[in-house]
């Protein structure tokens, strides 16, 4: 395929912004042609910041609108519904994670991704951020020997809301749980690709917000299957909170900390630094990871090129997050790939 990639934006909400922000910073061979969402308001804003043209329904763009491509950025209970129907029509399709509220719909998803004829992508931003793949460079190259324990920390604020309205993330038959399906992944992605993969969980979660339905608060400890045991918190905070670490990685040797922040530092601890080195420092990467997902996507479609994660590589951290709601209930470990 010559020239740009096509693009429908399907939802125009905040996760538009930043794909749209993407699009414009990296991933510049794709051209947004169509933008799509049922709220009047919001499509013709994005409209206008797009110059792409407008449509109010997925079944009204897919019959009139000139794309090869849908990034499908919808609540995850309409996934499944978007996705097969873009798929049906013959688009490539990139979907925001996670990739459904539950397994069975993200089998249906998958499965049905995996017989088209076009490209499908899960998108998760995380497998792109730098301190992350530079850091397991580093883990596999031994630069902290061999690692004993880790700790993932998710702190975000709560976004302003309207007690009214509160938004569709807080509801639980829309996002299929709280802060760990959803945020969460963000932290669970990262765990998979520098520990390997998770095979069982243990978690208590508990919930603060009245408007949320779903957990607001999490601990789990993941057991990996190289026996590495990892904490994972995760909070969605009402106050000021303490500056904190995103990851921390503990080996024979050393330690390396990702610290917090979109623009923080890699920094590795060994006897030859004690103090710490710092290896990636005000890195623009986890702003520009939305646009580094959606270039991968783009050289797939344009150029054949592999995706750096296959669709199902989302799976785990659904499967995590949903085993994690399983041991809340059970007050046990619960394995991540047993059902």
């Amino acid at each position: 395929m010559d020239g740009k990639l096509t693009l429908a934006f399907l939802g125009c909400g905040g996760i538009a912004r930043a794909h749209w922000r993407g699009i414009r910073r990296v991933a510049t061979d794709i051209a947004v042609t169509a933008v799509i969402d049922s709220d009047r308001n919001a499509v013709a804003a994005f409209a206008e910041r797009t110059n792409a043209k407008a449509f109010q329904s997925l079944d009204q763009a897919l019959a009139e609108g000139d794309f090869d491509a849908v990034d499908i950025m919808l609540p995850h209970d309409l996934h499944e519904e978007a996705a097969l129907k873009c798929l049906d029509a013959g688009k490539h399709v990139v979907l925001e994670k996670p990739i459904a509220p539950d397994l069975a719909t993200a089998r249906r998803i998958l499965d049905a991704g995996t017989s088209a004829e076009g490209v499908f992508m899960v998108a998760e931003q995380a497998q792109y951020w730098p301190d992350v793949l530079r850091a397991k460079e580093l883990i596999d190259d031994g630069a902290i020997g061999d690692v004993l324990t880790a700790r993932a920390c998710f702190y975000d604020p709560l976004p302003t809301i309207d007690p009214e309205a509160p938004p569709w993330r807080f509801s639980l038959a829309r996002a299929g749980g709280g802060i760990s399906i959803d945020g969460g992944a963000h932290w669970i992605r990262p765990l998979r690709i520098m520990l390997g993969e998770i095979e069982e969980v243990v978690a208590t979660t508990s919930r603060h917000i009245d408007a949320m339905e779903g957990e607001s608060i999490a601990h789990a400890l993941m057991r990996f299957d190289s026996g590495v045991t990892a904490t994972f918190d995760a909070l969605l905070h009402t106050g000021v909170v303490a500056p904190t670490e995103d990851f921390r990685i503990t080996g024979t040797t050393g330690e390396l900390v990702l610290e917090h922040g979109r623009e923080g530092r890699l920094r590795l601890f060994t006897d030859a630094a004690p103090e710490g080195e710092t290896v990636l420092e005000s890195f623009p990467g986890k702003v520009d990871s939305y646009g580094a997902e959606l270039a991968d996507f783009a050289s797939a479609v344009l150029n054949g090129t592999a995706l750096a994660a296959a669709p199902d590589y989302a799976e785990g951290e659904l499967r995590t997050a949903l085993a994690m709601y399983r041991s809340v209930a059970t007050r046990r470990w619960e394995k991540v790939w047993g059902r």
